[in-house]
C-alpha cells in the first residue's frame, strides 16, 4: 500500500479512515455547496412569503446535505460508499473497488453511522435557527 499522505491523510483507503480521493472529495464539497444555496434560498422564500414558521424546518435537509458533503470532504470518507462497502481513489467519480474484509466494512459502517449523525446534528441546529429566527 501507498503511504503517501495528502493533507494529513493517506492516499490510499484506510478502514474507517479514508475511503475516496482528490476527484470524490470534490464532489462532497460541491454538494456542501448545493446544499447551502438551497438552504438559504429556501429559508429567504418562505421568509419572503411569510409562510407559516413551521415550514422553517424543512431548511434541515438542504442543511444537513452540506454537512454532509463538507463532512465527508474533509474526513475524506464518503458515508455511502462506507455503509456498500466501497471506495474510490481514482481520477474516475463514482467508479469503486470492493472492501472484502468483514471487519473493514464493519469500521467503515461505523465512520459513515457518525458522519450521517452528525450531518443530522447540524441539519437539526440549523433548522431549529431557522425556526427562531424572527422576520
Amino acid at each position: 500500500m501507498d503511504s503517501t499522505k495528502t493533507n494529513g491523510f493517506k492516499s490510499e483507503y484506510v478502514p474507517g479512515v479514508c475511503n475516496i480521493g482528490p476527484a470524490e472529495r470534490r464532489l462532497r464539497r460541491k454538494s456542501g455547496w448545493i446544499g447551502i444555496g438551497v438552504g438559504i434560498g429556501l429559508w429567504a422564500a418562505l421568509a419572503f412569503v411569510k409562510a407559516p414558521q413551521a415550514w422553517r424546518l424543512l431548511v434541515f435537509f438542504p442543511a444537513s446535505l452540506a454537512a454532509s458533503g463538507y463532512l465527508q470532504s474533509a474526513f475524506h470518507f464518503c458515508a455511502n460508499f462506507g455503509m456498500r462497502g466501497v471506495f474510490n481513489f481514482g481520477p474516475e467519480v463514482g467508479k469503486t473497488d470492493t472492501v472484502l474484509q468483514a471487519e473493514f466494512r464493519k469500521k467503515d459502517r461505523r465512520k459513515a453511522s457518525l458522519i450521517l449523525l452528525l450531518s443530522g446534528v447540524i441539519g437539526a441546529i440549523a433548522a431549529a435557527a431557522a425556526f427562531l429566527v424572527k422576520t
